[in-house]
């Protein structure tokens, strides 16, 4: 029973992966998951990632202040460090970037099921009701959707900063380069706080949103 369960889980993600929704589906049926359970487990893992990108730009910004406070000491060591921090907030923002995807394919989809099935009511009231509760959860989506992109747009300019300081160090390894940088550090600063900010917005309206599929 586990190996099959495996097996269908391989399928599932091959099938996302490939495109295929109808199988991506088809698969998580068999294991008991509809659409709105599956578009439950994506915003939590949404928001998983992006605390954790949170956590990851916030050591990035440490990095940065260690370094611009450098006093002496192995300065290639700690450039080494902030490379890997960077690396390390670039492979989670696109991360981020492929977990909303995936939320905003599954609630397209479950809308329109939903949509469709409503279609085949017979029962007034029934269908009514069912309505209501369709479009009051497409504007709580709404919302949520508006607070995730907001929160994806802001790593551009923070990875943008970290990379340019990140390829400045590397051409320039010195106590003197560290120094001219003052002014990048004040900004990596600002678009990190930002981010850090944007970022539990989208988490809160992650938890206001989730439980509405409760």
């Amino acid at each position: 029973m586990a190996r099959r369960v495996s097996l269908l889980f391989v399928w599932s993600v091959l099938a996302f992966v490939l495109g295929c929704q109808t199988t991506y589906y088809a698969v998580w049926e068999k294991l008991g998951k509809e659409k709105r359970h599956l578009l439950k487990d994506n915003v939590e893992q949404v928001q998983a990632e992006q605390e954790k990108a949170s956590e990851e730009f916030k050591d990035a910004l440490t990095r940065v202040k260690e370094i611009y406070g450098f006093k002496g000491g192995d300065l290639e060591e700690m450039y080494d460090r902030l490379r890997g921090d960077y690396q390390a907030c670039e492979d989670r923002a696109a991360a981020v970037h492929e977990r909303i995807a995936q939320v905003e394919q599954i609630a397209g989809d479950l809308f329109k099921e939903w949509r469709a099935e409503i279609d085949q009511m017979d029962n007034a009231k029934f269908k009514a009701s069912s309505l209501r509760s369709l479009e009051e959860t497409r504007k709580r989506y709404a919302r949520l959707n508006k607070t995730m992109a907001k929160a994806q747009s802001r790593m551009t300019p923070a990875l943008t900063r970290l990379r340019d300081y990140v390829l400045y160090l590397k051409h320039n390894l010195n106590a003197q380069a560290v120094g001219a940088l003052k002014a990048e550090v004040d900004g990596i600063q600002t678009d990190v706080e930002v981010l850090v900010n944007d970022i539990a917005k989208s988490v809160k309206e992650a938890d206001d949103f989730l439980k509405t599929l409760e």
